[in-house]
Parts: structure tokens; sequence; C-alpha cells
């Protein structure tokens, strides 16, 4: 049992890669999961919506932050970045800022994507076989613009996820300080006001991750992966992780 005047118990840059790891793969399992839901052939939860989209992100989300807790539960370098731009001296209690540390999060958090993208189609395997639209296949696994516009669209993720950054930072330092319910919370409701321009990847773990699985799975149909598009994903949350971590310094 743990109390809040214990000594924190040292973790290694082993456990934190492995719980980064599992907590980014649950939350991409689930994540993927709920848009494979709604949008592929004869599942049951098919034309179920944007909301239920939402809310599904959400709980994958609280989910994550749960499994990943040891680790600071960061699942998504904008994160990571944007404690390492806050000055921060720790990335989770016992686990100091450095090159080594802000290296495991990256890496976990960029191979818990892939394993839980993964994971996912093979859930939907028969769905994906029987799916014939090869922009929603991949919109199962990545984010795709409503309306194409690079710069604009980088504007729209840099925005989403500076608020999921900031608002991290500013009352806890880490996800997992905030709590799991409170950040899925935010997650939804960022889906819900900024989410429509871009599908809010605010991660780009959470993009590049299943864009990888997408392209090397053999699904049927599922056409190109889009690859002109994906460095939006990326560097628009590291654009806004990174400010929203500088920004936290004024206050």
């Amino acid at each position: 049992m743990r109390f809040q005047d214990a000594e924190p118990v040292p973790v290694t840059l082993g456990q934190v890669f492995v719980s980064e790891v599992f907590g980014t793969a649950m939350l991409l399992l689930l994540g993927v999961g709920v848009v494979a839901n709604v949008l592929l052939t004869k599942s049951k939860g098919q034309g179920g919506g944007w909301l239920l989209i939402n809310v599904g992100w959400g709980f994958a989300v609280f989910a994550g932050v749960y499994a990943a807790f040891n680790s600071g539960a960061h699942l998504n370098p904008a994160v990571t970045l944007g404690i390492l731009a806050s000055g921060a001296e720790e990335y989770a209690p016992t686990v100091p800022v450095t090159a080594a540390s802000t290296l495991t999060y990256l890496s976990a958090e960029l191979i818990g994507a892939m394993i839980g993208a993964a994971l996912a189609w093979a859930a939907y395997k028969k769905h994906y076989d029987e799916h014939t639209e090869p922009g929603e296949i991949l919109g199962t696994f990545s984010t795709g613009p409503a309306i194409r516009n690079p710069v604009w669209n980088l504007v729209t993720e840099a925005i989403g996820t500076f608020v999921l950054v900031f608002i991290v930072l500013s009352f806890a330092r880490t996800p997992s300080g905030l709590g799991p319910l409170a950040v899925a919370l935010l997650v939804v409701g960022i889906g819900a006001s900024l989410g429509g321009p871009t599908g809010y990847a605010i991660n780009p773990a959470r993009d590049l991750g299943p864009r990888i699985v997408h392209a090397v799975l053999p699904i049927p149909n599922k056409g190109d992966s889009d690859w002109g598009y994906s460095w939006v994903p990326v560097a628009g949350p590291i654009i806004g992780g990174v400010l929203a971590g500088l920004t936290t310094q004024l206050f």
C-alpha cells in the first residue's frame, strides 16, 4: 500500500520502458478498437458516431494511465517533451530528466503504440478482411483532416495538444499525477471541441505507430498510408507540447 508521505520507490529505466510500452499499447488497443468498432463492416458498433469515438478514446486514456502509473503515464511524446521544456528535473518521481530517460520514454511510446494497433487489428481481423473502403480502414489506425490544409491542420493539432499538456503540467506535472479520470475527461473535451478538423491525434506516437502498422499489415483493400500527411500529426503535437511546457514556466 502506498501513502502520500512515504518515500517514492525508485523506478529504473527498464521499468519505465515496460510501463510506457504497456500503457501506450493499452491506449492504442482501445483507441483503435473504438474507431474500428464504429467504422468496420458488420461490427456491432458500426455507425456509433463521433461521440462514441470521443468517449472510447477517453476510456482508452483512462486505462492507459492506470496501466503506466509507475512511470508517470506519459503515453505521448508531446507530454514527455513538454515536461522537458518545462524545466522539470524529473519525468516522474525518482526518474530524472536525462538524455537516456528521454529516449526511453519516446521509444517506449512508439513501440507501445505499434503493439496496441496490431492487437486491435487482430481483434477485428475478420471485419478488416471484409471492409472495402480504404479511407475508413486507414481512419481506424491514424488521423486525417476533414479539410486538407497542412498549415492549418498543423495549427489545429498544436492547439489541441497545447491544451492537453498545459493542463497536465500546470495541475499535476504528469498525467498520473492529474489522475486517470481527469485526463480521460480532458481528452474527451478536446475531442468534442477541437477534434473535428483533424481527428485530434494530439500525440505523435498515437498516429505514427498505427500508421506504420497499417503500412505493414496484410489488410485487403487498405490502400496507401497517406505518408504525405503523416508529418502533421507528429509535428503539430510536438510544437503544442513544447509550447505548453515553456508556457508553464511563466506561471
